[in-house]
């Protein structure tokens, strides 16, 4: 598949839905942050936008004060951006919400494994069921006025993908010579000391010798590997250059032959025994294959322009007050 797929961009409807006014850890209680034409952003409902813009930046250790300031600012305008496509959203007639509403809570709740496990996923929140169904009638409200005014008015033609196809060839469409590897991690905690250094690098060794032996290199890494991959027999899928720590890519791609093993090699993460599965030659996408990706992604790079500017027009009219 392409690498257009990870270019495609979001809108700012989209960014923003997961910490819509309205849908605090406490509902509408906590102190106000901003009012945006009448509407409180409080204090709760900007901390949760917060930790969802991180985590979906996949920022899991703490930032500097002057980093966290951006991250709020940040969250802050998508919340203020929200909050005005909603006002907007509004007055566009959903005549099925309410089903709507019901059958996106049901199926959310049926992801879940058990009555339980739901529970369990809601107290963590911090929400009521009515605070979930109200997230998701301002979510659907969102997605409805975005999809009408702007999304299905975005066009493409034959020639546009074309171009960008031609222009972007060498970019996206062309694959290096890939991998397909497992491996088998031994964790060191970076602010360890020498001796556990040792002792995990100990350790890795005699898994090496281990597989080295004949044992099945994905039962060992299952019982073995401190990597979520273990659950997989340590298996990382397809890779290509610039995708892993450079001390591992150089010692995957010095691989020649399938079931060949690495010896130990040490990461920022730890010690590593890497075994190749395959090595997969430089290919092309054809334009025939990507055609459709390319159509989506300029159909939604319009949309995301056409919001962008339809905000900033949004913002000059209203009337955004800091608390």
């Amino acid at each position: 598949m392409s690498a257009l797929k990870n270019l495609i961009p979001v809108t700012v409807a989209a960014l923003a839905l997961c910490a819509l006014p309205g849908c605090s850890d406490k509902g509408q209680t906590g102190a106000p942050v901003v009012k945006v034409n009448g509407s409180v952003i409080t204090k709760p409902e900007l901390d949760r936008a917060v930790k969802a813009l991180l985590a979906q930046n996949k920022v899991t250790q703490a930032l500097p004060p002057e980093q966290m300031k951006k991250a709020a600012d940040s969250a802050l305008e998508q919340l203020t951006s929200a909050e005005l496509l909603y006002q907007e959203g509004k007055k566009l007639e959903i005549k099925d919400l309410e089903q709507q509403v019901e059958q996106k809570y049901q199926k959310n709740r049926a992801s879940f494994p058990t009555k339980e496990e739901y529970e369990k996923a809601l107290k963590a929140t911090g929400m009521t069921e009515a605070e979930v169904r109200e997230m998701m009638r301002k979510e659907i409200v969102v997605n409805n006025f975005v999809d009408k005014q702007f999304s299905s008015k975005a066009t493409c033609s034959d020639a546009e993908a074309r171009k960008f196809y031609d222009d972007n060839k060498a970019k996206l469409f062309e694959k290096g010579e890939r991998l397909r590897a497992r491996h088998i991690l031994v964790s060191v905690d970076q602010k360890g000391g020498p001796e556990e250094k040792k002792k995990a690098r100990e350790k890795a060794e005699a898994l090496l010798k281990r597989v080295q032996k004949g044992e099945e290199f994905a039962a060992v890494a299952k019982a073995e590997s401190t990597c979520p991959s273990r659950a997989n027999g340590g298996e990382l899928g397809v890779f290509g250059k610039g995708q892993m720590t450079p001390p591992f890519e150089k010692a995957a791609f010095a691989l020649k032959d399938k079931g060949e093993l690495s010896k130990v090699v040490e990461t920022e993460f730890g010690y590593h025994i890497i075994k190749l599965e395959e090595r997969i030659a430089p290919s092309n996408d054809r334009f025939e294959d990507v055609k459709f990706q390319i159509a989506q992604y300029l159909k939604m790079e319009q949309t995301r322009k056409a919001v962008a500017a339809f905000l900033a027009e949004l913002r000059h009219k209203a009337k955004i007050e800091k608390v």
